[in-house]
């Protein structure tokens, strides 16, 4: 179960890591406006406010990226600190922003957190 759970942690890292990109690099391109479903003027216009959110996922992804190498008890508890921070971000996002969000953040951070707590 321990192998699961860290591979359903690293997955969560990985999308956080894919959202970083998305908002940082490529907002304002094809892909990253198609990601968000805004037009050129729209992506232009909060270009700077996607960066930083991008850089607070980033920062997610690698608070789990650390718990994941880390030795225990610092790994297992970085990785509930961060998975639990990326539950609250979603359900957050899914409030004031998109309803997908709850889906595509809060719901696989919450599977890979009951699998990193079955696996202690």
């Amino acid at each position: 179960m321990e192998t699961v759970a860290n591979v359903l942690v690293g997955l969560v890292a990985a999308l956080h890591l894919y959202i970083l990109v998305m908002e940082m690099f490529l907002w304002q391109r094809p892909q990253g406006r198609k990601f968000h479903g805004f037009d050129a003027e729209m992506a232009g216009a909060t270009a700077k406010m996607a960066a930083n959110q991008g850089l607070y996922n980033g920062f997610l992804a690698a608070g789990l990226v650390w718990g994941l190498i880390a030795a225990d008890p610092t790994g297992f508890r970085a990785q509930v600190f961060f998975l639990a921070c990326v539950i609250v971000a979603g359900v957050y996002g899914a409030v004031t922003a998109n309803r997908r969000i709850l889906f595509a953040q809060a719901l696989p951070g919450a599977i890979a957190l009951a699998a990193v707590l079955v696996a202690r």
